[in-house]
């Protein structure tokens, strides 16, 4: 591989990474949790939480980020969400949904013991609100995560009724995420003030204040059904976009909790006493995205981008085959992270050899591609990337590495929350960006590659895979779906307007003076029941 490092940067620092020789990646092994044990709690106090990036709008209706996840995640409870193993569990609801014959009828059951911030009652018609708000709101991001809705209803303050136009066999997964996350219909009644300014929900603590790229507070509420198990005032959301400050503000004890460590630091740091480590493969993926229609923005028909990387899958399939996804993850990530060629996990029950199938890495392939297309090689293209020390390690070893396979590739680093901006307006020729992942690969497809997708930001529309999409949402059969995603995935890899590079691990550290948090294979990291507790006898206090 070349080793050239012009790298074109309007931030940050360059360096040259050479690619290194393939080595096997050691074992690794999933800690999911820090329990409480029998560990003597201190109830009260504030904890602080190292941020990695800026979340964008705090409402779940709307947002696009996986670190508003994070903290929405303890103010704003769903009907359902997903346990260490990943399975679909009840949180607001009260079972899982009973589903008619015909799969076009669903029955949810709610609690009858909740109460939103605001003092609010919670119950089915507040489901029936934000589901229906999730369905119709100019600028949701849910609406095709719900699926072809024919009615809600609330029969009774205790059953949501939900009847399809077509069956729809995601609808669980998609109600463990944030289209299930249900919002006091007080707070969206009132026309003076944005629900992003003051989201209000039910969950063991609400909303106090956010200071724009500095800072977001939660505080204990009172009102939450299990408030008895909720032990922290306040936690406080420290944006800290560099994982080295992270790890340093971690060691000096000003925060307790940190996401995202970075793989350059996490063995020192899984070393240093008083500190623990939690780390979970991911569902999602990291990725890149091409621009091949996206002309007025995301949700907007298709438009023409006259370039030949949006014209020509001669020239996309040749950024693919210029890409070694396992030598550069070996490089730039120390084998903590895995090469990835599509959006369902290896883990999944729906992966299929289809799922896991490669494209080959073939830079003299792709040269002869670019040739065939008429392009004048190296081909120049300019990359939008996150200006994160990990995201630029990458990209400029991407950019180095795409040299042997005709691109010439200028990066542009921008904050993370101007990334989701740009890519929504279609801003982009080609951008670097993941996605956090969910268990059913519904919500890692249809939302991107289906041409009505409320976040298909490539502008991609094809109707073989609209078709293929909308199919295996309809069937209940893990196996059957499995086939049908990989028919999709094989399409996916034709047509490329994503092309999957590699999966994290989800690694976060943690202060030994906390406990009780813990973080799943969908990213988040949960802080609803942590709290402080009592220096053990070997510990630093």
């Amino acid at each position: 591989m070349g080793l050239a490092c012009a790298v074109a940067l309007t931030a940050s620092t360059s360096a040259c990474i050479p690619i290194q020789p393939l080595q096997s990646a050691p074992p690794r092994t999933d800690v999911l949790s820090a329990n409480i044990g029998n560990q003597k709690i201190i109830e009260g106090g504030n904890l602080v939480m190292g941020l990695s990036a800026e979340p964008d709008r705090l409402d779940p209706t709307t947002s696009s980020s996986l670190y508003t996840r994070y903290v929405m995640q303890t103010m704003c409870q769903k009907l359902y969400d997903i346990d260490a193993q990943g399975t679909l569990v009840p949180q607001l609801a009260t079972a899982l949904p009973t589903i008619s014959a015909d799969g076009l009828n669903v029955n949810i059951p709610v609690r009858s013991d909740a109460t939103f911030a605001d003092g609010t009652p919670f119950d089915a018609e507040a489901v029936r609100v934000t589901l229906d708000r999730g369905l119709n709101l100019k600028g949701s991001g849910r609406k095709s995560e719900l699926g072809p809705i024919a009615s809600i209803a609330a029969p009774d303050s205790t059953h949501v009724q939900i009847t399809y136009k077509k069956p729809f066999a995601p609808l669980t997964a998609a109600l463990a995420d944030r289209a299930g996350m249900i919002l006091s219909p007080t707070a969206l009644s009132n026309t003076e003030q944005a629900f992003s300014d003051h989201p209000v929900c039910v969950g063991p603590f609400k909303f106090v204040k956010r200071i724009p790229q500095t800072s977001i507070i939660v505080q204990r509420d009172p009102l939450y059904y299990d408030a008895k198990n909720v032990h922290l005032d306040s936690i406080t959301y420290r944006i800290m976009t560099d994982s080295n400050i992270r790890a340093a503000n971690l060691r000096s004890g000003d925060i307790q909790v940190a996401d995202s460590i970075s793989p350059q630091d996490i063995d020192a740091l899984a070393q240093q006493r008083n500190v623990g480590v939690l780390q979970v493969g991911s569902l999602g993926y990291q990725g890149l995205t091409i621009n091949l229609g996206n002309t007025a923005g995301v949700g907007k028909a298709p438009g023409v981008i006259d370039t030949p990387l949006a014209q020509n899958p001669l020239v996309r399939e040749a950024l693919s085959l210029a890409i070694d996804r396992k030598a550069l993850v070996n490089t730039v990530f120390n084998n903590w992270y895995d090469p990835a060629c599509s959006p369902i996990s290896p883990s999944s029950p729906f992966a299929t050899p289809a799922s896991e199938a490669c494209p080959e890495y073939n830079p003299s392939k792709a040269k002869e591609l670019l040739k065939e297309a008429g392009v004048e090689v190296p081909y120049k293209v300019e990359m939008l990337v996150t200006n994160t020390p990990d995201s630029l390690r990458f990209t400029q070893a991407l950019q180095a590495a795409l040299l042997d396979g005709g691109f010439d590739l200028t990066l542009q680093p921008v904050e993370y929350s101007t990334l989701l901006d740009v890519q929504d307006r279609g801003d982009f020729a080609l951008l670097q960006l993941g996605w956090s992942g969910r268990p059913d690969p519904h919500g890692n497809m249809y939302n991107f590659l289906s041409t009505k997708g409320g976040t298909n930001v490539a502008g991609y529309s094809d109707a073989a895979m609209d078709k293929l999409l909308t199919e295996a949402a309809q069937i209940n059969d893990p196996s059957e779906r499995g086939k049908i995603y990989g028919q999709a995935i094989a399409k996916v890899q034709e047509d490329n307007p994503i092309i999957y590079l590699y999966r994290t691990r989800s690694l976060t550290a943690y202060s030994t003076s906390v406990s009780g948090i813990s973080t799943f294979a969908d990213g988040v990291v949960h802080l609803s029941n942590a709290a402080f507790v009592q220096a053990q006898k070997g510990q630093d206090k």
